[in-house]
C-alpha cells in the first residue's frame, strides 16, 4: 500500500483525497476526502483573471489541506488544477501561492488529461460489473467545463468543452451582477442553445451516441441524485452508483430552473455553494441525456480526484 494525496482544484470547488492505494488489487481506501466551495473561477469568463478574493478563498482551503496531508503522513502529493486556472491571465499568482502552502506546483492540465483522470477514477470499479454495458460515456460536469470520455477499459476518445455550471450561470443567468431568481424563459433558451452548440463540438470528436452506459460525475450530478432520492442530508454512500432516470432528471431540472434561491437553499442535501449554479449544471446533464438517448445516468462519487490518486500510486 502507498499512502497518497490528491488535490483537484476546479472552477467552483477544491477537493482533497488522502488514501491508501494498492495498485496490485485496484483498492483505494479513503482516509480523508473533503470538498470546499471556493469559486476560484469567479468572474474569469468576463475578466480573464482570477479575482483576489477567489485566490484567498482557495489558499485558505489549501492551508487546511496541508495540515491534513501532514497529519496522515502521505508519501506523495499531486495537485491538479483545471479550467479556471488554465484560462486566467494571472495564473502565476495561483501557482506561486499553492507552491508556498503545499510544497508542490499545481499542474494546470489540459482538457484531455482531465478527461483521462476522470475516466480512470469513475470506471475502475465498474469494469467488472456484468449489469452495465460498454462502452461507457463518462461525463464530468465541472464549474468551467464539461469533459466527455468514451471507452471500455481505456479511453477511446475524449473532449473538453466550456459548458460548466458556473460558466453557464455567469454567461446566461446573471443580470446586473445578480443571478436571476428565477431565470426568464429567454435566459434558459439562450443557455440551452449554448449547451447544444457545445455538444455539437464534443460529438465531432467523441462518438457520444455509441455509449451504452452513461456515468455522471461531479457536484451537479451528485446533487441531482440526492434530490431524486429525497435525502435528508448529502450522503455519499447513497449517491455513489445510484441511478437516475432521464424523466426524473428532467423533472428536477425544470423545478430548479423555476425555483427561487430560497427554495433551492432549503433542499437539505444542497451545498450552499451550489444553490445559484445547480440549475445550469442540471440542464447540462439533461441536455446530454436527451442528445444520446440515455434512459438513465449512473452517478459516481469517484471521479477525477480518484484518477489523480491512482496516477500518484
Amino acid at each position: 500500500m502507498t499512502r497518497v494525496a490528491a488535490v483537484d482544484c476546479g472552477t467552483n470547488s477544491i477537493r482533497l483525497l488522502v488514501a491508501d492505494a494498492d495498485p496490485a488489487t485496484g483498492e483505494l481506501v479513503d482516509l480523508d476526502r473533503r470538498m470546499t466551495i471556493v469559486r476560484l473561477g469567479q468572474g474569469v469568463d468576463r475578466t480573464g483573471r482570477l479575482a483576489p478574493e477567489a485566490l484567498e478563498r482557495t489558499f485558505a482551503a489549501c492551508r487546511e489541506y496541508a495540515e491534513a496531508v501532514k497529519e496522515h503522513g502521505a508519501e506523495r502529493l499531486r495537485f491538479v488544477a483545471t479550467s479556471a486556472s488554465r484560462d486566467a491571465e494571472n495564473r502565476a499568482d495561483f501557482v506561486r501561492g499553492v507552491l508556498d502552502i503545499l510544497g508542490v506546483e499545481p499542474e494546470v492540465i489540459t482538457g484531455d488529461q482531465e478527461a483521462e483522470f476522470s475516466f480512470t477514477g469513475a470506471t475502475r470499479e465498474l469494469t467488472g460489473r456484468g449489469d452495465l454495458d460498454r462502452p461507457f460515456l463518462v461525463v464530468d460536469i465541472g464549474g468551467g467545463s464539461t469533459e466527455f470520455v468514451v471507452g471500455e477499459e481505456h479511453v477511446r476518445a475524449a473532449r473538453s468543452v466550456d459548458i460548466g455550471c458556473v460558466r453557464m450561470t455567469e454567461r446566461h443567468l446573471v443580470r446586473d451582477g445578480v443571478v436571476s431568481d428565477p431565470p426568464s424563459p429567454e435566459q434558459i433558451a439562450a443557455m440551452r442553445a449554448d449547451i447544444e452548440a457545445a455538444l455539437d463540438l464534443a460529438e465531432g470528436t467523441v462518438p457520444l451516441r455509441e455509449a451504452r452506459t452513461l456515468v455522471g460525475l461531479a457536484g451537479s450530478v451528485t446533487t441531482v441524485s440526492a434530490i431524486a432520492q429525497d435525502l435528508s442530508a448529502y450522503d455519499p454512500a447513497a449517491i455513489h452508483h445510484s441511478r437516475v432516470s432521464r424523466d426524473r432528471v428532467r423533472e428536477i431540472t425544470e423545478w430548479l430552473l423555476r425555483s427561487t434561491h430560497a427554495e433551492r437553499a432549503a433542499v437539505p442535501s444542497m451545498h450552499p455553494g451550489r444553490v445559484d449554479v445547480i440549475g445550469a449544471g442540471a440542464l447540462v446533464l439533461l441536455s446530454i441525456m436527451e442528445r444520446i438517448g440515455a434512459e438513465e445516468v449512473v452517478v459516481s462519487e469517484h471521479d477525477i480526484l480518484d484518477g489523480i490518486a491512482w496516477s500518484v500510486a
